[in-house]
């Protein structure tokens, strides 16, 4: 499909190929089981916009912005998030695995056993984000910002936090995954 009808609220099991999507401004539309191959998301505005269990193949989302979104069991492949910014919303059951976030903003998003296995944040952001459940096997989360962010499924022994900005009590959360015994005084 070479068009996406903005005006139609619900698209269903179909296939977007190429498309310019540049500086679009979509509100409240619902995309299931679709799949969008090559298409230009970038400096685009989606707002209360549904991607459930959608593919996203090659796509790039340069200074796009997501704001309340709902993205539950989607996959993205190969896709750039440069400068994105995504705002609330429920991205649970995400497989993101190997994606470069480092210049990305996650706040306040639901990422519940979202797959973060080997992706590179360095100096991205997930602030006050769920994380509950989150595979983070082999990402590298070196001077992110994650402050307030659920870290209870992060092993420190095989994710990168070099000089990760995290809270007092994250760092008690993450010296109990090491196995220290934490006390008062």
């Amino acid at each position: 499909m070479s068009e996406i009808d903005l005006a139609r609220q619900r698209h269903a099991d179909s296939t977007f190929i190429d498309l310019d999507l540049v500086e679009e401004e979509m509100e409240g539309i619902e995309f299931d089981k679709c799949e969008f191959r090559n298409v230009r998301f970038n400096c685009s505005t989606q707002t209360d916009v549904a991607f459930l269990n959608c593919t996203f193949v090659s796509c790039s989302f340069f200074d796009a912005t997501f704001t309340r979104c709902k993205v539950v069991g989607s996959t993205f492949e190969r896709c750039t998030f440069d400068i994105t910014e995504v705002d609330g919303g429920d991205w649970s059951f995400v497989n993101l695995s190997r994606t470069d976030l480092g210049s990305a903003t996650f706040r306040g998003v639901r990422m519940r056993e979202t797959d973060l296995t080997e992706i590179r944040c360095e100096n991205g952001t997930l602030r006050d984000c769920d994380l509950s459940g989150a595979i983070l096997t082999g990402a590298d989360l070196t001077r992110a910002d994650l402050r307030g962010s659920d870290i209870s499924s992060i092993n420190p022994v095989d994710t990168a936090l070099r000089r990760a900005v995290i809270t007092g009590d994250q760092a008690v959360t993450l010296a109990l995954a090491l196995g220290l015994d934490v006390r008062d005084a």
